[in-house]
């Protein structure tokens, strides 16, 4: 790996790591009785305790460090005064800016009592995405990393959502290549993973149809369809000449 990348590796481990430690404080504060802004803010404050600026901000016109996507949500929800119930199934990706460089990285939960149902699509989703980095190795291509998505939720009968997709990450929070979760075309015809690329990969997925709508008029909130269930399961990546390195995996 060029001393280039190596150094951006770097400083991106630690405010990977930095980053996941405070999704997973998120994560145990989301309960039922919490408030969707009571997230969101406690989100800002650990940023910026961190170092860091939320990267979900350089987004033009989006001014929240967080997307909070409750039940038939899929991406891009917007914090607001939504108290969580039990049974709610909550989203909350989030992304961190520091020393030049973004990380992103995303997880659902169920609040309240888990069901089997909803701990079953919720385990299908984090066993595609452990499946597909481990196919984020220089020499494979992107294909590799969508083909192993695939082959694990579509058997289970659950959607992919083929419009939103993985991406590049790094000095920008959305660069080249995309990382989609349906193979379209030959795994051959897709990008190729070299030492530096740093990539974050995502499982979106849905428990019945995987066609979107906007389900708001924020501009924002894209949902299914049928209104089922959605979850998202992410992290940032980076390609090395030998196993992937996850960089938003705390190590608290």
């Amino acid at each position: 790996m060029k001393k280039r990348d190596q150094d951006k590796v770097v400083v991106m481990k630690s405010a990977g790591e930095a980053l996941g430690a405070i999704l997973i404080e998120l994560l145990d504060m989301a309960a039922v009785g919490v408030s969707l802004l009571d997230i969101e803010k406690e989100a800002m404050a650990k940023i910026k305790k961190a170092g860091g600026t939320a990267s979900f901000t350089t987004v033009a016109d989006y001014k929240w460090a967080t997307c909070l996507c409750v039940n038939d949500v899929i991406v891009h929800g917007i914090p607001t005064e939504y108290v969580l119930k039990d049974g709610d199934l909550l989203t909350i990706d989030v992304g961190m800016f520091r020393d030049g460089f973004h990380t992103d990285t995303a997880w659902s939960k169920m609040i309240g009592e888990p069901k089997k149902d909803v701990q079953k699509f919720l385990d299908v989703g984090q066993r595609a995405l452990w499946e597909a980095i481990a196919m984020a190795r220089a020499g494979n291509r992107v294909g590799h990393i969508t083909k192993a998505i695939q082959d694990i939720v579509l058997p289970q009968g659950y959607g992919i959502v083929k419009s939103l997709v993985g991406h590049g990450v790094g000095k920008t929070l959305h660069e080249a290549p995309q990382i989609p979760g349906i193979l379209k075309g030959t795994i051959e015809n897709t990008p190729k993973l070299v030492e530096g690329m740093t990539i974050a990969i995502e499982v979106i997925y849905t428990m019945g149809s995987p066609q979107v709508v906007y389900v708001n008029d924020d501009g924002w909130s894209i949902g299914t369809n049928d209104g089922s269930l959605t979850a998202v399961f992410e992290h940032t990546v980076a390609i090395t000449a030998g196993d992937p390195l996850v960089l938003t995996q705390s190590v608290l």
